[in-house]
């Protein structure tokens, strides 16, 4: 074949893709990834400090709603703060008119109290009442509070005290009573596999993805800064935010170096897709987090509150049956639900979703689709009016 026929039969072919380019270091391939932190104002419209006779809470708040709604009262699980719903606030308060409010509980974030290491759930509830109160006053809007794991539990003993007249509606997110009791005998275990320290916030970030406790790498941008504290100044992470030049940067993490193990890890090539993070198996991360400097430590201490544990879910399923407000159940799984609440549901004491794909910490990898479940429950029970087009989710398992 001559020169000139070659060339014409090439002519004919669709173009080459670009080639890659390869970080080769001896056969070993390595990826960079942002893992970067984001601030809390691209989330939220503003932050607040509360201070009241029972310590100074932060609060973050979102835009006002264009039409009069109601108050999203966000509470989240053991060892997150107020952050982790960030993804979540924009996304409700852009499907319905209302606005959110996400509040640091006790010990956590940037929230401090005379006595951080109180932990039982009576006193978390009344600090709760307590903030909602000082802030509003005689003008208690309607609230709908919702809460991740331990905050969900919270919330139903906000709603059992019946202080709150506005309370219109409760939202819990994956704890049920059954369950939670049987994982209490090893959360201890859990704990201690966990890094005690971080030797950056960009590692933190990375080791919350590769450990599977987010599966959202957006989400933990935001929300892991929150939970640890530098080990010189004390003070939360997200205080130093934005990061100078010198200390941002993307990781370079060589395939080969994947060597700690992790039951809850995820595959790596699903952390940024959510939607095809489920897996069964375990799987391995970088393990450098455990050996570099120690420059950043958990902001609180979990397995120093084992003593309340109990408190938060002893009697947990009756009493959210029991409730007066409307009732939802979202759950990363159907085989989490509990017999009393087996039953409550099919009586239709409480509407239903569950959400697949997702981990512990469902709010942060589906924010989204949390945010239509709430926003659907929220218009089925006219508490709020539609601001935005989104496929509403009928009551479902």
């Amino acid at each position: 074949m001559s020169n000139m026929q070659k060339h014409m039969l090439k002519s004919r072919l669709p173009p080459l893709p670009p080639k890659l380019e390869s970080n080769l270091r001896k056969g070993v391939t390595a990826r960079q990834k942002d893992y970067n932190p984001n601030q809390w104002d691209q989330y939220f419209e503003e932050k607040k400090d509360i201070e009241t006779s029972r310590g100074t809470f932060r609060v973050y708040l979102s835009k006002q709603p264009q039409q009069p709604g109601p108050v999203v009262v966000c509470l989240h699980g053991g060892g997150y703060s107020a952050l982790s719903w960030a993804h979540f606030n924009i996304e409700i308060t852009e499907m319905v008119h209302c606005s959110c409010l996400s509040i640091d509980l006790r010990g956590h974030g940037d929230t401090h109290t005379n006595d951080d290491d109180d932990l039982s759930a009576e006193t978390m509830a009344s600090d709760v009442v307590t903030v909602l109160q000082t802030m509003y006053g005689e003008e208690m809007p309607n609230i709908i509070m919702i809460g991740h794991s331990m905050g969900g539990a919270i919330c139903v003993h906000v709603a059992e005290m019946e202080q709150l007249h506005t309370l219109v509606g409760v939202v819990v997110i994956d704890v049920v009573e059954g369950t939670a009791m049987e994982a209490l005998a090893s959360m201890q275990s859990f704990l201690r596999s966990r890094p005690s320290h971080f030797k950056s916030i960009q590692h933190a970030i990375e080791w919350s993805i590769r450990s599977g406790q987010i599966r959202n790498v957006q989400s933990a941008k935001v929300s892991m800064p929150g939970q640890i504290v530098n080990v010189e100044t004390g003070k939360l992470a997200t205080n130093e935010l934005p990061l100078d030049d010198s200390r941002q940067a993307s990781l370079d993490i060589p395939d080969e170096k994947q060597t700690f193990t992790s039951p809850m890890a995820i595959p790596e090539d699903a952390e940024f897709v959510p939607e095809t993070s489920e897996t069964n198996t375990p799987h391995t991360f970088t393990a450098s987090v455990l050996d570099d400097p120690k420059k950043y430590k958990w902001r609180i201490d979990l397995s120093k509150s084992e003593k309340y544990w109990p408190g938060w879910f002893e009697g947990l399923s009756n009493k959210f049956l029991n409730l007066r407000a409307a009732k939802l159940l979202l759950l990363a799984g159907i085989d989490n639900l509990d017999k009393t609440l087996t039953v409550g549901q099919m009586q239709g004491k409480f509407q239903m979703q569950v959400l697949a794909r997702c981990g512990h910490a469902v709010h942060e990898d589906l924010p989204h689709d949390v945010a239509e479940v709430v926003g659907s429950f929220m218009l089925r029970n006219r508490f709020a009016t539609e601001s935005g087009d989104f496929v509403r989710r009928m009551p479902a398992c």
